[in-house]
């Protein structure tokens, strides 16, 4: 059976962040591996920088380590104290570190020379009163439950980061060679609609920049919670400066919200059937109507909107108004209707609190976004398999493989979406007239 933490995971996303941004692995648990300084010793020798930790009743006392663990050597020791969110500190050192001896009893006691000593078998810690101030501890021998000892490790460290790149340049193979589904189309069409500011013209930056190699901002993109997007755009995105179309298309679209000025919802049912064309100027008191001059009158199956991305910032997700939540899901009735498929995409996840870029390889395991992918899922209804999270490029000017992955892997989920919608069609819309504009789209 695995041996786990004693750690909550605010604890440990604490000690991380207070760290410099570490990965912990468990080595030694008294309570598995015996309260042992020999025992301590033999699963710890030589691990590189390590971090012990104490459980007492009201504290968790600690001592980090940046050189190995070795019999007789002097190290440099931080001593800290983690009460609730709060780290009190104490730097002492060099010392010689962990040195073994034998008590009245025989058994191996476990201590740091320097005004600290854990004693293993009797499970309580002395400490000078310096030390005791300095951590704000009680002035008295401290008793423990349990004792662990990790090996601490970079979060993106050159190992982590080759794996990373490695599965970045996989998804942009998959990406440029993808083809829908049957060959219904050329190119798949991606609609991002969301709250005004929620990041969709941040997101298909992102997209551009990842195919150019290196970080671009041509969408403009707003500077408050009021967006910029009042036009229709259509976005095909280039495998390079110069290079070909890739087969999808990115649209964007004026942001859904609670005043006059948002998006009409009467606009989403034309958006998703292609009547709507590329740089319409949106009306938010009018919408189109088959009269305006640039209506299209005949979408054909590769003018329609092939996948929905519902984009929401992550930050404020939970905090969505009633009548926001009303009109998401109004879009997502009209989406269903149209036998579209969904999905949510969240955004900003890097500006949670406690959410590191070391975070960013793993994010969906962390504990904050897997409440905030509860809750979209529990508010909105949207299955938690469909719930997508990124870090969109927004001040940066340099391309990171970490944010590369998440932006590609959300855009590889998309164009899966779309394939399902398309295998999904009634033969009477797939067939060869449909593309020649024989067949003429529904209209309400």
């Amino acid at each position: 059976m695995a041996v786990t933490t004693r750690l909550t995971w605010l604890q440990e996303k604490i000690l991380q962040n207070y760290l410099g941004g570490k990965q912990f692995s468990l080595l030694y648990k008294a309570s598995v591996h015996k309260f042992s300084g020999q025992n301590l010793l033999q699963k710890c020798c030589h691990q590189g920088p390590t971090i012990a930790l104490i459980y007492s009743e009201d504290n968790v006392i600690g001592a980090y380590v940046q050189e190995s663990y070795q019999k007789g050597k002097n190290a440099s020791i931080i001593l800290f104290a983690l009460k609730e969110t709060e780290i009190s500190e104490c730097k002492k050192g060099p010392y010689v570190l962990f040195s073994l001896f034998y008590d009245t009893n025989s058994e191996l006691q476990c201590g740091y020379n320097g005004g600290i000593q854990i004693h293993l078998p009797r499970k309580e810690i002395y400490m000078d009163s310096d030390i005791v101030n300095d951590l704000g501890l009680p002035q008295k021998p401290i008793s423990f439950q349990e004792c662990e000892v990790f090996r601490c490790e970079d979060l993106l460290d050159q190992r982590r980061i080759a794996e990373v790149t490695n599965l970045k340049m996989t998804l942009l193979s998959t990406i440029r060679t993808y083809k829908p589904y049957g060959d219904l189309v050329q190119q798949i069409r991606i609609l991002l609609v969301g709250p005004s500011g929620a990041g969709k013209s941040s997101f298909i930056n992102s997209v551009k920049s990842i195919f150019r190699g290196h970080v671009t901002h041509q969408v403009l993109v707003g500077s408050d919670t009021t967006g910029i997007s009042k036009k229709y755009r259509t976005y095909s995105i280039k495998d390079g400066k110069d290079g070909s179309s890739l087969p999808f298309i990115l649209c964007d679209c004026l942001g859904l919200s609670e005043e006059d000025e948002g998006l009409c919802m009467e606009d989403i049912f034309y958006v998703i059937k292609g009547h709507i064309p590329d740089r319409y100027q949106f009306n938010s008191m009018k919408p189109i109507s088959s009269s305006h001059h640039n209506f299209i009158d005949a979408p054909l199956l590769k003018d329609r909107i092939h996948c929905v991305a519902f984009v929401f910032d992550a930050n404020s997700v939970e905090h969505l108004s009633g009548e926001m939540i009303a009109k998401i899901k109004s879009v997502r009735r009209e989406a269903i209707k149209c036998g579209v498929v969904h999905v949510a995409l969240l955004t900003h996840v890097d500006c949670m609190d406690l959410i590191t870029k070391g975070d960013l390889i793993d994010i969906y395991r962390c504990v904050p976004v897997k409440s905030k992918l509860e809750a979209v899922q529990r508010e909105l209804g949207f299955a938690l398999s469909n719930i997508l999270v990124v870090s969109n490029y927004t001040s940066e000017w340099e391309l990171d493989p970490v944010k590369d992955v998440l932006i590609l892997s959300a855009l590889n989920q998309m164009l899966r979406a779309a394939d399902d919608f398309l295998e999904d069609l009634p033969p009477e819309e797939t067939d060869a007239k449909s593309e020649q504009g024989i067949m003429k789209c529904e209209v309400k």
